[in-house]
């Protein structure tokens, strides 16, 4: 179970960065070189490191790691909701 919920949670992550990235919010325009690279594709690259590392963290049943997951994957949420909203 904790493996499913972490791999759904990834999908969310996953969309939601997308989504931000794709949103043109002027806060992007101050991130990091490096997270604009390839065309932002090292962060997505960075985004599916994390849930692999949860994910084979989480198969070896060390249940924290999909914890952890959930807990950044609620504050990913929140901050994407922030930049999506204009709220930021």
């Amino acid at each position: 179970m904790p493996i499913l919920i972490t791999f759904l949670l990834g999908i969310g992550n996953f969309t939601l960065h997308k989504a931000v990235m794709e949103s043109g919010h002027p806060l992007l325009g101050r991130m990091p070189w490096f997270y604009h690279a390839l065309g932002g594709r090292f962060s997505l690259g960075v985004e599916f490191l994390m849930l692999l590392a949860a994910l084979l963290l989480a198969a070896e049943g060390m249940i924290g790691a999909a914890i952890a997951y959930v807990v950044y994957s609620m504050l990913n949420s929140f901050s994407a909701w922030l930049i999506l909203t204009d709220r930021l």
